[in-house]
């Protein structure tokens, strides 16, 4: 795509759409609502994305719509949210209203193609956020946005910008796609062989099968030290595990920040970290680095010579081992497990040759879920990096 920015018009937003608010009716009167029109509120618009919405939880009735200051918004409205979450974009679909957390756009089409302005918005979402005010609140003025200086090519090429950064949209839903399926295909293999009667395609054919306890084939290491005198530069609490991951994708540096007096515990390549509070989340992680967390993180070992490691973290996050822990877990507002309540947990295991041929499926499945990921951030910070070049 060749662009001549030369003949592109440098105009303000207000000159070429309308730039108006949402509103929101009475909730004391119930007639108000549960009617036809869409009524959008901005947690329903997706942060990683450019949205395309046209239903809502709640719709408002013709009344509704009166008894407030909202109105009938036609379809292809380009819809920011302005207001607390600021920078959130989506396109309507059809006729809809939108409460009061956003600046709605209706654009003049001889001038302003609608889908150029949302990818436009896109690339200008941290100037938004920099110009918003308000003490309990955030908030972007209407007027603020009718003054943004919005650079115009020819109506032709906008729709031709558009539909270049539309089609990284979806390349990118769609590679979502296949790692959302592939994984649900990952937890249905695991769930398929952690099970009273477990199968695993043809692996486990007239294969004999031990029953054993968790407490007998894993270990809880603790290595206490002082992260400092030892030189470890890595720390990981529990909100850097995150649900159905392996990967530590997060962490904290040594030396920046209060270090609590928790975080002693060392962790080495290989281990595998378990989250006890809360382990409905199914925080399990294989450590690929060496690091220190606290003591509500579980550093586990596998007894080799009955089960291997690599297959242990797979079980781990079975339904059924997720539910196990749940069931014993102590507390209500942060529940917790301690480390001798899974002692009774038990499961079948085949011979070790047998387990490492499941480990191989198991480990090729989620290898394929990790390329999926670094496809979809390799084809965001394209889209970033040419909304950069073209809208900056």
């Amino acid at each position: 795509m060749k662009l001549n920015k030369g003949n592109w018009e440098l105009t303000k937003i207000g000159t070429v759409c309308q730039v108006l608010s949402g509103g929101t009716p009475s909730r004391k009167i119930v007639e108000y609502f549960d009617g036809d029109i869409p009524w959008i509120t901005p947690t329903e618009i997706s942060k990683d994305r450019i949205s395309l919405v046209n239903k809502s939880k709640e719709s408002l009735t013709e009344l509704g719509l009166k008894k407030s200051s909202a109105r009938i918004l036609p379809k292809g409205t380009i819809l920011l949210t302005s207001r607390a979450t600021i920078g959130l974009i989506a396109v309507s679909n059809r006729d809809l209203a939108t409460n009061q957390g956003f600046a709605n756009f209706i654009c003049d089409e001889k001038k302003l193609y609608n889908w150029y302005l949302a990818f436009w918005l896109l690339s200008k979402v941290n100037l938004i956020k920099s110009l918003s005010s308000g003490t309990t609140f955030k908030e972007i003025s209407k007027s603020t946005i009718r003054n943004l200086d919005i650079n115009l090519p020819p109506i032709e090429e906008q729709i031709l910008i558009a539909s270049l950064f539309q089609s990284i949209e979806a390349a990118i839903e769609q590679v979502g796609i296949q790692e959302k399926n592939f994984k649900a295909l990952w937890l249905k293999l695991i769930d398929e062989f952690v099970n009273e009667r477990p199968s695993f395609g043809d692996l486990l054919m007239d294969k004999k099968l031990q029953t054993v306890a968790y407490s007998k084939v894993t270990e809880k290491i603790m290595r206490r030290i002082d992260p400092i005198s030892y030189g470890i530069e890595k720390i990981v609490a529990g909100e850097n595990l995150e649900s159905e991951d392996f990967k530590i994708r997060t962490w904290q540096k040594v030396g920046e920040g209060y270090l609590g007096p928790a975080f002693h515990v060392l962790f080495k390549p290989g281990d595998i970290l378990y989250g006890s509070r809360r382990t409905y989340l199914k925080k399990v992680a294989f450590a690929n680095f060496e690091g220190v967390c606290a003591n509500t993180t579980y550093v586990i070992r596998a007894k080799e010579k009955f089960i291997l490691q690599d297959l242990l973290k797979h079980i781990m996050l079975s339904d059924r081992f997720t539910k196990y822990s749940i069931d014993v877990s102590k507390g209500s507002t942060n529940p917790y497990i301690n480390w001798k309540d899974l002692d009774n947990f038990t499961f079948q295991i085949p011979d070790i040759e047998t387990q490492k041929d499941i480990i191989k499926v198991l480990d090729d499945v989620v290898s394929l879920i990790e390329n999926l990921k670094t496809q979809q951030a390799q084809l965001r910070s394209l889209k970033q990096n040419l909304l950069n070049e073209i809208m900056g």
